[in-house]
């Protein structure tokens, strides 16, 4: 994405002046149309070149079993048994959700590490990391995470290089049932909603859209068969929002430190004025060396060899 697209940076006040008009874009993933081939985490991993360690096999279909920085994207797979007593597999493409209002960026304390796009992609600029894992703390999603190469931080960018000439994300393009979409986000809400409606009249009652507003609602959204209980798809957070201590880091915290700083300065500048420079004054009428002979008494400090132990430097022999 060319700079000028950039709208928010992280740790910066200003926003950029020369914006152009963008549509938001999203990336729509039907949870009810995924067959949980991985396909789409093979196609992430082969276009940002990621080769993650082998895992182990755990009982579980997800693999690896978490994310990391060599793992943007995973399917999360879990067994549900309904009040019926069927069991149904919920599977979930897991990645960074693109927030409009991303708990990662107001956390962050370095300058431009992270960025908002115009069309509401967030992005991590490595070159400014400095590997704290405040990002982590701020994610309501947990995605990011710190890379034990390089210490810094990795996740998602919902392949902006990619968006930026015009292709969608590579797990779209290779998705081969059509699970995953990508469009302006308008037009994804469109499609969102002709899906749960048709999820309806197939006895999904409570099929719906998850766009979360705690966040300001996402650029990756989720169409769930239960979309009453969110935390059924591998603990799909039910109502994210930021967490209270990028609130206390940025809102009251740092503030008081600023604060701290002014009233220090203020104090020594004040200093200066009153009382004027700390500096040594030299004595305008220094007082003559000591040039007087010292007569040392030869009882003390004399060390002679040749003396006997048993007399006295006086020549006085001890009783």
């Amino acid at each position: 994405m060319a700079s000028q697209d950039i709208i928010a940076r992280s740790a910066t006040t200003t926003v950029p002046s020369s914006v152009r008009d963008q549509e938001e874009v999203a990336k729509l993933i039907d949870t009810t149309k995924c067959i949980g081939c991985k396909a789409c985490q093979v196609a992430c991993s082969e276009w940002n070149e990621l080769r993650d360690d082998v895992g182990h096999n755990l009982g579980t279909y997800d693999n690896p079993q978490d994310l990391s920085a060599e793992t943007w994207t995973l399917m999360r797979f879990t067994e549900h048994e309904t009040d019926a007593g069927n069991l149904e597999w919920l599977i979930r493409k897991d990645g960074c959700m693109h927030c409009a209002e991303p708990g990662c960026l107001a956390a962050c304390p370095s300058p431009g590490a992270i960025i908002k796009h115009a069309n509401g992609i967030v992005d991590f600029n490595q070159d400014h990391c400095i590997g704290c894992g405040y990002c982590i703390t701020g994610c309501p999603f947990n995605i990011p995470r710190i890379s034990q190469k390089d210490h810094k931080a990795y996740k998602c960018t919902l392949c902006s290089d990619r968006v930026a000439v015009g292709l969608e994300p590579a797990c779209v393009k290779t998705c081969p049932t059509g699970a995953i979409v990508f469009g302006t986000k308008e037009d994804m809400k469109e499609h969102a909603a002709e899906r749960i409606i048709d999820l309806k009249s197939r006895g999904f009652d409570n099929a719906g859209l998850y766009d979360p507003a705690g966040v300001g609602g996402t650029h990756v959204m989720y169409v769930l068969h239960h979309a009453d209980t969110p935390t059924l798809y591998a603990g799909l957070p039910s109502d994210p929002t930021i967490s209270p201590l990028v609130g206390l880091w940025k809102g009251v915290s740092k503030p008081l430190a600023l604060l701290a700083m002014g009233a220090a300065v203020l104090a020594g500048f004040f200093h200066y004025v009153r009382i004027g420079p700390n500096r040594v004054e030299e004595d305008e009428h220094p007082s003559p060396p000591d040039t007087s002979v010292h007569v040392v008494d030869p009882s003390v400090h004399i060390h002679d060899p040749h003396l006997n132990p048993h007399q006295d430097p006086r020549g006085e022999g001890r009783p």
